[in-house]
């Protein structure tokens, strides 16, 4: 059994829309990227799954989102 470890580790495996389960990850950087709205500095870039077969973007994530926070509300591991 093929166990997710962490919720950022699951992937789209079929498109709700055409079903076609072929999928491109892209990701959306530069001025495209994700910034907080408490504090409006740097920004993370946007990643996307995107169906190949009708390019509906089934799933959106940034890679580390305690980066959107300040340094002193991030968590330390």
């Amino acid at each position: 059994m093929n166990m997710i470890k962490d919720y950022r580790d699951a992937f789209v495996t079929s498109c709700p829309y055409c079903g076609a389960s072929d999928m491109i990850e892209a990701c959306q950087g530069g001025y495209g990227a994700i910034v907080a709205t408490s504090h409006k500095l740097g920004g993370c870039a946007l990643y996307h799954s995107v169906c190949r077969k009708c390019g509906t973007i089934v799933r959106s994530y940034v890679k580390d989102p305690e980066k959107l926070l300040k340094r002193s509300d991030r968590r330390t591991n």
